[in-house]
């Protein structure tokens, strides 16, 4: 077998064998096919797609290019989320405590952001003493114990994945769906999960810029979870504005506090439940979505969420001091407001640019190597559809170090205003 046996198939448009992706797989990870056959393949597939089979053949070979995750330790259907990335999105930190608490078992290995879309486990980070590396044994014991533990993801887990994506990233070959869903399901099956939710979003915040991609980035991944015997299933959900208020590290702590004691923003509140509701469903804690729904609802009420965060914090070694009084994590030095200068209904709502602007910050990283300033980001008051008057305040900036010219202009460019209202955003487009 040789490697441009396989780009010449895939340039014609011959669908690639097992065999034939696992050969591919296994020689790009061992450094003895060259990067530059590797990216002439690449692009024969962006081209030319790939079938579910070919799809899954890829992840799989992806998921055993390193260790992958032996969770049969753990009692019960272990559970696991994914979001493809947006602004704002803390979900994961309300609705583990949340399914915990209900019964259900999730054990989760989560990333670090990148540019304007922030990552779990630097959110996690900000509470002072949190750890983020467990050994395979405490995880387990972990979850066992209280139900619920999220961790980084080793260095040992899909090396493929990484030496693909640095690929696709300087040659023009991000936009494949099969490369995207191949990517994100190889790391969700090498951690071990029985089920996967997926929180597929679209919009300006977001990769997929529609429902319709996003749905067809979602039934490929769930081709990939239903070859590969896992219960798979996906929400398609809206990015056009930020998800709640925070943007920012230890802002998004505090808000996804106020959400497990009921006081969080409505749409970051309602997303939580409709995914919480699913994932009780997937690890057969109910059996109906109805009853999955208000035991959701129950374990908010009843304070039980909330105190299943508090044992996480302290089962990896945070200050739970800072969960009882949010106050006392990270701050910033200052606190500008950003006021209205045009009255009228917001229309708009670049969350990208919002992103980029928390981003410049400090909350995010412009590369890989740069330091997360924990206290710095934004909170933005108005969602679209809104009304607003002359200074009425859209953004609190909380920052560090002196705000420029252009970063005001910048950040007050990201909302777009209009005397008539505009059309309702739905929040959840669908569930599949």
């Amino acid at each position: 077998m040789r490697i441009i046996e396989i780009i010449a198939n895939k340039r014609d448009g011959i669908e690639l064998s097992e065999e034939e992706i696992q050969y591919w797989i296994t020689g790009l990870t061992n450094g003895e096919i060259p990067d530059y056959q590797s990216s002439s393949l690449l692009m024969a597939i962006v081209l030319n797609g790939m079938t579910d089979m070919e799809t899954t053949h890829l992840t799989m070979a992806m998921m055993h290019s390193g260790d992958v995750m032996d969770l049969s330790t753990i009692e019960g259907i272990k559970v696991d989320k994914h979001s493809t990335g947006g602004v704002g999105d803390k979900t994961s930190l309300a609705l583990g405590p949340m399914v915990a608490s209900c019964g259900a078992k999730m054990a989760k290995m989560s990333g670090r952001g990148l540019g304007h879309t922030g990552g779990t486990i630097d959110k996690l980070e900000s509470i002072p003493g949190f750890s983020v590396t467990l050994s395979q044994s405490d995880f387990i014991s972990q979850v066992n114990r209280i139900s619920l533990s999220i961790v980084g993801q080793t260095g040992t887990l899909v090396p493929a994945d990484k030496i693909l994506y640095a690929l696709r990233d300087v040659t023009g070959t991000v936009p494949s769906i099969p490369l995207i869903a191949s990517s994100i399901m190889s790391k969700k099956l090498a951690a071990g999960a029985n089920t996967i939710l997926l929180d597929v979003k679209y919009g300006d915040g977001a990769f997929m810029q529609t429902p319709v991609q996003a749905e067809k980035l979602a039934k490929a991944m769930i081709a990939i979870g239903e070859l590969s015997q896992r219960d798979t299933r996906a929400m398609i959900t809206d990015m056009n504005q930020p998800l709640g208020f925070a943007i920012g590290n230890a802002l998004e702590v505090k808000e996804a506090i106020a959400t497990l004691k009921g006081n969080g923003p409505q749409d970051f509140t309602e997303l939580c439940y409709q995914a919480g509701t699913i994932m009780l469903v997937q690890a057969k804690v109910c059996t109906d979505r109805a009853d999955a729904r208000k035991r959701l609802e129950d374990s908010i009420a009843s304070g039980a969420a909330f105190e299943k965060f508090k044992e996480f914090v302290a089962a990896q070694g945070g200050d739970i001091d800072c969960i009882d009084h949010p106050e006392k994590l990270p701050k910033s030095k200052n606190v500008t407001p950003l006021l209205n200068r045009e009255e009228g209904y917001i229309t708009s709502i670049k969350a990208t640019q919002l992103g980029i602007s928390a981003m410049k910050l400090g909350a995010g990283r412009q590369t890989k190597d740069d330091v997360i300033n924990p206290a710095v980001g934004l909170l933005v008051y108005k969602k679209i559809g809104d009304y607003v008057n002359i200074d009425d305040v859209l953004v609190d900036i909380h920052h560090d170090s002196e705000l420029s010219d252009e970063f005001i202009q910048d950040l007050s460019s990201s909302f777009t205003m209009a005397n008539q209202p505009g059309q309702p955003v739905e929040l959840i487009a669908k569930i599949l």
